[in-house]
């Protein structure tokens, strides 16, 4: 009972705050989502690439309010409280969904979580976003009904993921590999990080984790999440980038890796094969990484040269076409 009262307490403090500063706002969009300080996962980082994106195109950005000025609502996934979007929602207005997952292909369990997001979708929005192909299918495939709209993949702010300097290195020095993932769920990698434990050759790869993971690094190097300025000095600092996580819809770290210029060898799943194109090289099994590690960096200027990635400007003039506002 207590706790519940709380939370209504605190509903009703951000549904006032949320009036009070849409009165003083000229935002043209407003942005649904319950952001947490960084390190945080790739949907944070994304939306604040976008935001300051838009803000540099001269389009302001309101966050958890309704403006009259607003001119379109774009709604996370569920990532957002839709009781305060119910409360503040008082006129008819564009609202464009970006959705996620699916979830428990992701995750590797169904909590109810995407029936919350097409209950979200039928309820609030006009359209939807789709990450990648991958999710966009999947959420077919599994019955969810969600509102069509295109896929737009994410992109990096290239503020901070700016370009690695210098070619692969020569001679006899081992190879530099970096992994990174904020969520330590198991599906994120965790029995490829293990075998490579075990098994990777130290003396051939110098590989790096950042991030979270459920177990104990003795011979791969470990360093815990960072923020993205230094995470992106850290895939500077590297020549291949390894992603092995299960069905990851929209990899955010596959993205930045590839904005710094990093080629990939990937697991063959999810939207990994999308997003890294012909610039990498994709694996069904742990034993295949070293081989196809060598192959990318005898061929590192070929995989390199592959590079496609969508650049921020472009995503968000993509995401404005969707929410019908004007540059």
């Amino acid at each position: 009972m207590l706790s519940r009262l709380k939370e209504r307490l605190r509903l009703e403090a951000r549904v006032w705050s949320g009036r009070k500063e849409a009165k003083s706002s000229n935002a043209r969009i407003a942005l649904f989502h319950d952001f947490a300080p960084p390190p945080t996962g790739g949907g944070h980082q994304f939306l604040r690439a976008l935001m300051a994106e838009w803000e540099r195109m001269g389009i302001e950005v309101a966050v958890n309010c309704l403006p009259d000025s607003a001119e379109a609502v774009l709604i996370n996934s569920f990532n957002f409280t839709s009781d305060l979007l119910r409360r503040l929602w008082d006129r008819d207005v564009r609202m464009v969904h970006r959705v996620d997952g699916p979830l428990q292909v992701y995750r590797g369990f169904d909590d109810g979580t995407d029936l919350e997001i097409a209950r979200l979708n039928r309820e609030f929005s006009s359209a939807s976003i789709f990450q990648s192909e991958f999710s966009r299918s999947e959420n077919d495939r599994l019955g969810f009904g969600l509102l069509p709209g295109p896929v737009i993949c994410n992109a990096a702010d290239r503020t901070i993921f700016q370009p690695r300097q210098g070619k692969f290195p020569s001679g006899n020095k081992p190879i530099r590999v970096i992994a990174a993932s904020w969520s330590d769920n198991p599906n994120k990698g965790l029995d490829v990080f293990q075998w490579l434990e075990k098994n990777l050759d130290s003396s051939r790869f110098q590989f790096t984790f950042v991030g979270r993971a459920q177990m104990e690094f003795e011979n791969l190097r470990h360093i815990p999440a960072v923020p993205s300025d230094e995470l992106a000095t850290l895939l500077r600092e590297n020549d291949i980038f390894l992603t092995a996580s299960l069905n990851d819809p929209c990899s955010n770290s596959v993205i930045e890796a590839l904005t710094v210029g990093l080629p990939c060898v990937y697991r063959r799943s999810g939207g990994h094969p999308e997003l890294v194109g012909k610039a990498g090289a994709g694996f069904d099994s742990p034993e295949e990484i070293p081989d196809l590690l060598d192959e990318v960096g005898q061929n590192w200027a070929k995989y390199a040269g592959e590079i496609r990635v969508p650049e921020i400007t472009s995503v968000a003039k993509e995401y404005l076409r969707v929410l019908e506002v004007t540059p």
